[in-house]
Order: structure tokens, then C-alpha cells, then sequence
């Protein structure tokens, strides 16, 4: 089973194969991707590495953590699974829908009219 770890306050001069290198020394690198912004295209500061085993990704985490890279130390620890957010803008799993409110529609308050 593979372990996903998590790199952060990473120097913006790292990239997906420099990651790769530092981590390939304690054992088998199956993915190494640093976070880009979708707008500029620059490094977040952040990345994931997934390991073969559960003990390589162990050793890495001992190893790296707290180390000095380009005068910033990184941060090497499990990845956490990704949290739900939500959703926003009235989206919904079952497409759109209203706010939650008794006060929103024609006569009713809401647009287009208010309390009779």
C-alpha cells in the first residue's frame, strides 16, 4: 500500500523532479507533484509525494522534516484525506437550489415584491 505525503514551505525553485530526487533516496517514489497556481503558474510552496510503503514514507518523514532547504524548513508529515468544502453559489449533488430562506421568491419578500 502506498503512503501520500505531504511537503510544505517548500522554496518556489523546487519542481516535480527535484522532489522526486530528494525522496527517491529512501525508497521506491511512485508520484512527486508540487502545487502550482492555475493564474501565474508559480509554485504554492507545497507538494505530495507518494511513496511504495507505508515504512518508506516513514523514513522520509524522519529524515526530512524540520530540514533546511534554500534557507526555509520544510514540512514532512502524512497527508491528511481531503475535506469536503462544501458547496457555494446555491450549487447542490442534486443541481441548483434555493437558499434556505422563507423570506426569498416573488411576493414573499424576496425579488420583485415584498410582504402583503
Amino acid at each position: 500500500m502506498s503512503s501520500k505525503i505531504y511537503v510544505g514551505n517548500l522554496p518556489y525553485s523546487v519542481t516535480d523532479s527535484s522532489l522526486k530526487n530528494n525522496f527517491a533516496e529512501f525508497g521506491g517514489v511512485a508520484s512527486a507533484k508540487v502545487m502550482m497556481d492555475r493564474d501565474t503558474g508559480q509554485s504554492k510552496g507545497f507538494g505530495f509525494v507518494e511513496m511504495s510503503s507505508a515504512e518508506q514514507a516513514q523514513a522520509a518523514i524522519s529524515a526530512l522534516h524540520g530540514m533546511s532547504v534554500d534557507g526555509r524548513t520544510i514540512v514532512v508529515n502524512l497527508a491528511r484525506p481531503r475535506e469536503d468544502r462544501g458547496t457555494s453559489g446555491g450549487q447542490h449533488a442534486a443541481g441548483f437550489r434555493a437558499p434556505n430562506r422563507v423570506d426569498v421568491g416573488y411576493g414573499t419578500g424576496g425579488y420583485g415584491g415584498g410582504r402583503y
